[in-house]
């Protein structure tokens, strides 16, 4: 029987294997740590690294950086799988670490998806960092801060990792058509519109991104080495009009600026059609929701404090479930918002505060409401003077909170709308009383 090539084994691999970078100079995105001169490039180029934790979204780059990491380190390299491996296997590569420390050498330890594993597993990496055994380099999607141990998250040092931007995917494509590994072997025709169609629609993501540029290509118009990719290929592999976005993404932002206004015009018709165009156009159903969710504070705020409710949860529903399933919890939340009162005074309240807070920076907070930790704070009347409002028969005290020069200030205005009605009667209430007591 024929041995399959190495050539043959490589073409089988998916396009996103092929072309993944093997030195920092063919990386793509993330400059922001991998620029010339800053900290993580440094690190990596003077092999100095420390444990660290890569956190950002999929297909940004986390698991390839690690492996450029692997090239250029003079440490053994482990690749290690939070999905597969339990504690057992974990002690194992500890153990090997060990001895590999032992012996004068380094061991860098790779954990994808590292939030997947529980505390106990957790910690039996914290004793060999501790000691440094293993260098760890971990990989999540997740917030460190809530997915990984306290104790081990002190240890390492966080970088977080952006989206891919639409120049970064459209690079990373234009390469893939042109490097041997990729498609550079054939030729094909590609309009720059379509590729950069493909670079919008993965949202950032450089696998999904590649994914389906091979999908396209490899059902585009053949005739011998040479491939043509249409429109109509494209709209046929991804299920969608790729008309429905313009080259420079300004419908995109058309489209977001027509569901956000129509909601705020009480439209819940027009609120659920841009909706649809931009969800049927590709669009992240977890932007809608995470604009969905401004629209909720800036435009409805305490008029219907359940608003923010009904849009976070469409947020969570959108991230369990995914589309296409998630387009009805949306379509819920962007109705719901559209028949809301409407109140902007939350928004107002903040924006007149920032221009205060922007111009206003040395104004000191008052003593009276300052914290005073230590004696020697107390000493200089921190906190002299503090009236917990709990001891009082209403719940209130006459206590000055803003500093000297902004005792006019009223930046929360609610209005009528909804049950903002209800807390403007409140408010109300609240400065009588102050006033009646000798407060400001």
């Amino acid at each position: 029987m024929e041995q399959p090539s190495l050539f043959a084994h490589e073409v089988s691999q998916p396009l996103a294997a092929r072309l993944r970078p093997q030195t920092l100079d063919e990386y793509v995105g993330q400059t922001h740590l991998l620029g010339p001169g800053k900290v993580l490039r440094k690190l990596i180029e003077n092999d100095n690294i420390s444990s660290m934790i890569f956190w950002g979204p999929p297909g940004v780059g986390k698991t390839t950086l690690a492996r450029i990491i692997a090239n250029a380190t003079k440490a053994k390299f482990i690749d290690f799988s939070a999905v597969t491996s339990g504690i057992k296997e974990i002690r194992a590569v500890m153990q090997e670490a060990e001895l590999n420390r032992q012996c004068g050498e380094r061991t860098i330890v790779f954990v994808d998806e590292i939030h997947r594993f529980n505390k106990a597993q957790q910690d039996a990496f914290l004793p060999f960092v501790e000691k440094g055994s293993i260098i760890l380099i971990g990989a999540t999607t997740e917030n460190p801060s809530f997915e990984v141990n306290g104790a081990l998250l002190s240890r390492c040092k966080v970088f977080v990792l952006q989206a891919l931007t639409t120049e970064d995917l459209t690079l990373l494509l234009t390469r893939a058509i042109h490097d041997p590994r990729g498609f550079g072997l054939q030729t094909i025709h590609m309009a720059p519109e379509l590729i950069e169609m493909i670079a919008v629609f993965a949202n950032g993501d450089a696998r999904s991104a590649l994914s389906t540029l091979e999908m396209v290509i490899l059902n585009g118009d053949t005739f011998g080495s040479t491939v043509t990719v249409t429109a109509e290929t494209l709209e046929q592999c991804i299920s969608k009009k790729s008309l429905l976005y313009d080259k420079n993404g300004e419908e995109h932002y058309n489209l977001i600026s027509a569901l956000h206004k129509s909601m705020r015009n009480s439209d819940p018709d027009a609120a659920v059609y841009w909706l649809a165009r931009m969800l049927e156009a590709g669009e992240n159903p977890l932007y809608v929701a995470r604009r969905v969710t401004r629209f909720a504070s800036e435009d409805i705020g305490l008029a219907d404090p359940r608003a923010l409710e009904i849009a976070v949860a469409a947020y969570q529903a959108c991230h369990f479930i995914g589309m296409p399933e998630c387009t009805v919890h949306l379509t819920q939340a962007v109705v719901y918002m559209s028949m809301a009162p409407k109140s902007n005074a939350l928004y107002m309240a903040y924006e007149n505060a920032k221009k205060d807070a922007l111009t206003q920076l040395s104004e000191p907070v008052p003593m009276v409401i300052r914290n005073a930790p230590t004696e020697l704070m107390k000493d200089l009347h921190y906190g002299k003077g503090y009236q917990y409002a709990h001891d009082t028969q209403d719940k209130l005290t006459n206590m000055q909170c803003l500093p000297d020069n902004l005792l006019d200030r009223e930046y929360y205005q609610p209005t009528e709308q909804g049950i903002e009605g209800r807390y403007k009667t409140r408010l109300e209430q609240i400065k009588a009383w102050k006033k009646e007591h000798g407060g400001k």
